[in-house]
């Protein structure tokens, strides 16, 4: 008989979103009068920028035709948009990188979930704790997470991200191979400064490590003393791999689009005593396992940076960082400690004096008809806390802000 893949049947039996989701369905069948207002699950409510829209519909036009149709595209992406990426999100900032650095994807999530398949099977992970779940599933699927006992995987390093260290992670006591770093940070919203990134390049360089490194919400930074990319710091391009998502900077969530910038400078060992190039084996991986992001998505997505794209999308950036601004604050009206939501679209709330994470969640639900998401569900330095995000509505910000009011 055939046997599956073993590691799949390590992973816990339930999935944060989708415990929120069957809580919130029970919810709406017993209370059917009431209007559920989420807070929780990180996706985007505003629509696409006329200019995306309006690339989309020139791009469909080009594919309906026999002139300008096109099928497969190549597998690292269009050069149009790998140029435009190139010039506006990197170059503009002092960045120098070739195009054959960067690689089109359908999303930062699946890239961050595939790219551990470059490495060896018993390569040492550290992550963040709290952490967005899928650094550590994926690990967990290859193999590598060992046993989950205590809320914790036994081969998984955690760095735990709390109020005492500002949630900024200490160096690991146990020399990892790879380290997950996302910022600005999902769940807490927290950011590293110019300094605090430098002295994580400086370590990955000393103790021979990859950082991968999630930059899916870089939109949202404000602080100038805060890098964009991991490739603002000395030596990053001999340390890093870099993901970006057009996801929440203007709302692709659906369209799906992203890259990855993998470095040719970053060279790991074959273990046969010589180097091998993570930019090879990426390129050789999805050439492998992918056939390119749509070609009408990637006309989209050069869109955004256009003149015309970056106002609009800006526009919504700045509606977003108003209801993170609103919802911290209503926070605090709750006599609640309240982080993040400054530099990044999440706020990280302290609830461990009255609740538990599930607890609040319950009581957030139950009282006013509102959905967080717990922060026990992202580890255990999470737990007595939970995350809102600013993505909803201005209208259903106002008014979950208003249901909060009354339970103040």
């Amino acid at each position: 008989m055939t046997t599956c893949n073993t590691h799949f049947l390590a992973l816990r039996s339930s999935y944060l979103f989708s415990d929120i989701a069957r809580k919130v369905a029970d919810y709406k069948q017993a209370n059917p009068d009431k209007k559920v207002i989420s807070l929780g699950i990180g996706d985007v409510t505003r629509p696409l920028a006329p200019a995306v829209v309006h690339a989309l519909h020139a791009a469909v036009d080009e594919m309906g035709s026999t002139e300008h149709f096109r099928g497969y595209g190549p597998e690292q992406g269009y050069d149009f948009l790998r140029q435009a990426i190139m010039r506006h999100d990197y170059k503009a900032r002092g960045v120098a990188l070739e195009t054959d650095e960067i690689f089109i994807s359908d999303g930062a999530k699946s890239d961050l979930g595939n790219f551990q398949e470059l490495f060896d099977g018993k390569s040492l992970v550290a992550v963040t704790d709290p952490v967005y779940p899928v650094y550590v599933d994926s690990n967990v699927m290859s193999g590598r997470a060992g046993e989950f006992t205590d809320r914790k995987w036994s081969g998984i390093v955690y760095l735990p991200c709390v109020k005492s260290n500002n949630f900024v992670p200490d160096f690991p006591k146990i020399r990892p191979d790879i380290i997950y770093l996302c910022y600005p940070n999902n769940p807490t919203g927290a950011m590293l400064s110019r300094g605090a990134l430098q002295a994580w390049v400086d370590y990955a360089g000393r103790e021979g490590c990859v950082i991968l490194y999630d930059s899916a919400y870089e939109a949202f930074i404000q602080d100038p003393d805060v890098p964009h990319s991991i490739y603002e710091m000395d030596g990053a391009r001999e340390v890093a791999v870099e993901f970006r998502s057009f996801s929440k900077t203007a709302g692709f969530t659906g369209l799906r689009c992203a890259y990855t910038v993998v470095p040719k400078d970053l060279r790991i060992s074959n273990g046969k005593g010589g180097k091998t190039a993570l930019n090879a084996l990426w390129n050789r991986r999805q050439c492998t396992k992918y056939n390119g992001c749509p070609y009408i998505v990637q006309r989209a997505a050069h869109a955004v940076y256009s003149d015309e794209g970056k106002a609009q999308i800006a526009a919504v950036i700045q509606g977003y960082q108003k209801n993170a601004a609103l919802l911290r604050e209503a926070m605090r009206a709750m006599n609640l400690a309240v982080y993040g939501g400054i530099n990044a679209p999440y706020i990280w709330v302290n609830v461990g004096e009255k609740w538990d994470s599930w607890g609040f969640f319950d009581y957030l639900l139950q009282s006013a008809a509102l959905v967080c998401t717990p922060g026990a569900g992202f580890g255990t330095s999470g737990e007595g806390y939970v995350r809102l995000t600013a993505f909803g509505s201005s209208e259903d910000t106002l008014e979950a802000i208003q249901r909060m009011r009354r339970l103040a």
